[in-house]
């Protein structure tokens, strides 16, 4: 099998965490390559993503490295045998791989946990506040149309059979930039409002008068799947995307979301009387910025 020219961010991480079990059992790649029968330049191959790893090889490795967490071992073996295919293989040719990466973690997450500081997130955006952005002439997005189109269908994840449990903390800021005028975000706000109806949607708001912690940590996606050890942290850039998946990043940023949650404004709760709400609560912020615009 030929090696692939374009690796995944799902089979990276299969590729990454085989290398973490084989490190962690105190085994050399040409070790465990000699006891696996196979050559080393092989090996190296799967643990770098570029090529496959046949399901009873797998499961040899993981007896061979002392594994038995049956659990763990079987969602390895999902990622291996795992296609890659669903609604965004459509959208192969033309859009960039970061995209696809991401629609792909999030059809696999159970938990999607998110921070932004100065842009309402991706899964909450109005079509015409999404469309404003990718308008921006310092994004330089070329093919406006279809990556507006893949966003909405991304969104479709909230609304899915068993969807995620999503939680976005959104830090004031993002409320007050006017991208695309007054209008275009009254309606993102209200948009942001019927989205926290959902019941597997918890929105809260980081106000300018909290900690500082918001401002400090940039903006990030956990994705959590059924087994949180592989789950990964999506940094974002102008220049692509970045993601964290050994262990110690993803504690860090479990703790750093706990952090955020827990100074930010109690979440957006549509089920309360108006007379229920704190004067301090994040749909009484948002509430707040609609009356000014």
């Amino acid at each position: 099998m030929g090696l692939r020219t374009t690796i995944s961010e799902r089979q990276r991480r299969l590729g990454y965490e085989l290398k973490h079990l084989r490190e962690k059992a105190g085994l050399s790649a040409g070790e465990a390559a000699e006891r696996l029968g196979m050559g080393r330049a092989q090996l190296s191959q799967i643990e770098n993503g570029k090529t496959t790893i046949l399901t009873e090889r797998l499961l040899e490795l993981c007896r061979l490295c002392g594994c038995k967490d049956d659990t763990y071992i079987e969602a390895l073996v999902t990622m291996s045998e795992a296609t890659g295919k669903g609604w965004w293989s459509a959208y192969r040719k033309p859009m960039e791989q970061g995209p696809l990466n991401m629609a792909e973690l999030e059809a696999g997450a159970v938990a999607l946990r998110m921070h932004q500081s100065l842009l309402i997130p991706g899964l909450l955006q109005t079509a015409d506040y999404t469309q404003t952005l990718f308008r921006s002439p310092e994004l330089g997005f070329e093919n406006i149309e279809d990556t507006l189109k893949f966003r909405m269908e991304r969104q479709r994840v909230l609304t899915r059979e068993n969807p995620p449990a999503v939680h976005a903390v959104i830090h004031e800021s993002a409320l007050r930039m006017r991208f695309g005028g007054a209008q275009v975000l009254r309606d993102q706000l209200l948009h942001l409002i019927e989205m926290a109806r959902l019941p597997n949607v918890t929105i809260q708001i980081y106000p300018f008068t909290s900690q500082a912690h918001a401002a400090l940590t940039g903006n990030f996606v956990h994705a959590i799947p059924g087994v949180p050890e592989l789950g990964t942290v999506v940094l974002e850039y102008p220049s692509g995307f970045q993601y964290l998946s050994d262990r110690d990043s993803l504690a860090q940023y479990a703790a750093l979301f706990d952090s955020l949650t827990k100074y930010a404004l109690s979440p957006v709760d549509v089920s309360l009387a108006p007379e229920a709400h704190s004067v301090k609560d994040s749909l009484a912020l948002i509430q707040h910025v609609l009356y000014t615009l």
